[in-house]
């Protein structure tokens, strides 16, 4: 991915969710989030989600901060965008155990976990995963092509196959 037009991508902040066409670049910073990228190969219409929490416990406000209302969402406004009922595929990123000493357990596991049982629901096929771990990452998507980078401090950029 060319760091110019990287430079030039919208970022997706936590609890937010936002779809692009093609020449757009999403992105967005995952500690024990999940980065949810949707897209649709023959429209070129992506959507980035970044995923807070596995549950709502019916929370209605910002949708996208949760696996079972996030999924949902993006996958309502991706159709609105493109007018009509897409095939979508999925790429995840985040979910790293960031805090030890946590005694909510290991959120960013539960995250994964939630969003690939939903995804599986769905019958949206995960083509490729970079989750876990103790450090956080950039997720960068191109929706031009569907490419996904990861960025961790001190390791070389990964493209998600």
């Amino acid at each position: 991915m060319d760091p110019l037009r990287q430079a030039a991508g919208r970022s997706v902040r936590m609890g937010e969710m936002h779809v692009g066409g093609e020449g757009d670049i999403l992105r967005t910073l995952l500690g024990s989030c999940i980065g949810l990228m949707l897209y649709d190969r023959r429209k070129k219409i992506g959507g980035l989600a970044h995923i807070v929490l596995p549950e709502s416990r019916g929370k209605i406000e910002r949708p996208g901060k949760y696996v079972d209302t996030a999924i949902p969402g993006l996958i309502a406004q991706m159709e609105r965008f493109a007018a009509e009922k897409l095939k979508l595929t999925a790429k995840i990123a985040g979910g790293a155990s960031m805090f030890s000493t946590s005694t909510a357990g290991n959120i960013g596991q539960q995250n994964f976990d939630a969003c690939q049982q939903l995804l599986s629901d769905f019958r949206i096929p995960v083509l490729a995963s970079h989750c876990g771990g103790e450090k956080g990452r950039r997720m960068s998507v191109d929706i031009t092509n569907g490419n996904v980078v990861i960025e961790i401090v001190g390791q070389d950029p990964l493209e998600l196959g």
